[in-house]
């Protein structure tokens, strides 16, 4: 299963974002609610989470002779300015990959780095390493951690093989997909998940989603007892994991 392409970015100030108010997530007796724009808030906890960022992937796909648009870290500050302005978290919580490469920070514009520091001056911040940075930068804010706990619920950046009684929400692997549904063919980034593990969309501007039902996902799921909540246009739609191709 090839991954897929998403929709070219939106300019800022049609870009989707808004707590979800239809649809709630539980894992472990928690109570999650999914944003439009991929992040996930934890009311109990007064916590958003965030999964791979990929700041200044543009810079580096540069240096690769690919040249894109190089706004993508001030899109994605910006949109999560916005659900920040909305949830107001008294906890940030980054799932890893926040950095496209451990070169990325010296690349961040000094506007962006500046907008970078309110934010996680905004509420206590946690860096969790990811296969990309793992070594994050120590002079934006916060603090490094390979992986935290909310709840009896890991957060680390690459899901892991679960013993009973184990739960986890991770980033990592950019889930995405397409369905059909009422004539119409939905294809975005999702959520997706179980009684015992949710992986999470990648947030950053630039950032792909991969297939849910790629070689990646398998052994992490089974179609039967997992859904996905698909990120739509102004909207969050839930589907049974079998549906989504």
């Amino acid at each position: 299963m090839m991954p897929f392409s998403p929709k070219p970015l939106a300019p800022l100030s049609t870009r989707p974002w808004g707590l979800s108010k239809m649809h709630r997530i539980s894992l472990n007796g928690l109570d999650l609610v999914p944003d439009l724009s991929g992040a996930l808030f934890v009311p109990e906890f007064k916590t958003l989470l965030i999964a791979d960022l990929h700041l200044e992937k543009a810079s580096n796909m540069a240096k690769r002779g690919v040249h894109l648009p190089p706004y993508d870290t001030r899109a994605s500050l910006i949109q999560l300015e916005a659900v920040i302005t909305q949830a107001r978290p008294e906890q940030l919580i980054f799932l890893g990959d926040s950095f496209h490469d451990d070169e990325a920070r010296t690349r961040i514009a000094d506007e962006d780095l500046v907008r970078l520091r309110a934010i996680t001056e905004s509420a206590a911040t946690i860096w969790i390493t990811g296969n990309h940075d793992p070594h994050p930068p120590t002079d934006i804010g916060g603090r490094i951690a390979d992986k935290a706990v909310l709840g009896g619920v890991t957060l680390r950046h690459e899901p892991k093989q679960l013993g009973p009684d184990e739960f986890e929400i991770a980033g990592h692997l950019h889930p995405g997909g397409a369905v059909s549904q009422r004539g119409k063919r939905i294809h975005c980034k999702c959520f997706v998940g179980n009684t015992a593990r949710l992986i999470m969309p990648a947030f950053g501007s630039f950032t792909g989603g991969l297939s849910i039902s790629a070689m990646p996902f398998r052994g992490l799921f089974t179609e039967k007892d997992s859904h996905a909540w698909m990120l739509g246009q102004r909207a969050i739609f839930k589907f049974p994991a079998r549906r989504v191709r």
